[in-house]
């Protein structure tokens, strides 16, 4: 496929969520971030405001993670949480689904927990974490329908956190689901330019990745675009 430079920096979220994430290391994504173009930087709850302050006078966006890692927190927890991230800067959220209330064929939960940040945003981007590797692909299916109900803007594969990242099929079969109408990120495992052109040419709208730096480099080095 043939992409430019603008428009994949303009698809990646520069990722750190790590526990032990560090004032200086958030400085140095956001950095990179301004540096490279790049879409948002992902951060936890408690780093929004300081991101939000070092993208003062950047086009880079702040996406903070809500129900992280697991999703087991209730709905009114979630939204307190997506509401909060929002007053500390944070233009998009990346919310992590109730995997097990889908599972036990709670529908009409999930959907008022995705419904409940999605309220708690008040228009800015809401991305539903399907958690893909843990889901059966008529599970899958279902959780891109939820979530395209209850007014989520994304569905998107992984934390990438302790189960199997991103994986072309998944992304080629949330595309197929929510189709044109909804955004798909892919996320968890993602650390080489090949890879990322791979979930995009499958459908992918955002790339999430820590390693956004060394995926653009290897664009750069291969000149202007790829294919």
């Amino acid at each position: 496929m043939r992409i430019s430079i603008e428009e994949l920096a303009g698809m990646i979220d520069h990722t750190n969520v790590q526990r032990d994430a560090t004032d200086e290391d958030i400085k140095v994504l956001c950095q990179e971030a301004d540096d490279y173009n790049f879409s948002c930087v992902c951060v936890t709850p408690t780093q929004a405001a300081l991101s939000r302050e070092l993208l003062e006078n950047s086009d880079t966006q702040v996406c903070v993670v809500i129900g992280f890692p697991f999703g087991v927190q209730t709905p009114q927890a979630k939204a307190f949480e997506a509401e909060e991230a929002v007053e500390n800067g944070a233009s998009e959220l990346d919310m992590v689904m109730n995997i097990g209330a889908l599972k036990s064929s709670h529908h009409s939960l999930v959907q008022a927990d995705i419904a409940g940040v999605v309220g708690a945003a008040k228009g800015r981007v809401v991305k539903v974490i399907l958690e893909t590797a843990l889901l059966t692909h008529d599970e899958k299916i279902t959780a891109c329908q939820l979530a395209r109900e209850a007014g989520a803007h994304y569905v998107k594969t992984s934390t990438g956190f302790g189960v199997d990242g991103a994986t072309v099929e998944d992304v080629r079969l949330m595309r197929d689901t929510v189709g044109l109408e909804m955004g798909v990120k892919a996320a968890g495992g993602i650390r080489n330019l090949e890879t990322a052109l791979a979930m995009i040419d499958a459908g992918a709208s955002k790339i999430g990745t820590s390693t956004g730096v060394q995926i653009m480099e290897d664009l750069l080095d291969q000149g202007d675009s790829t294919e």
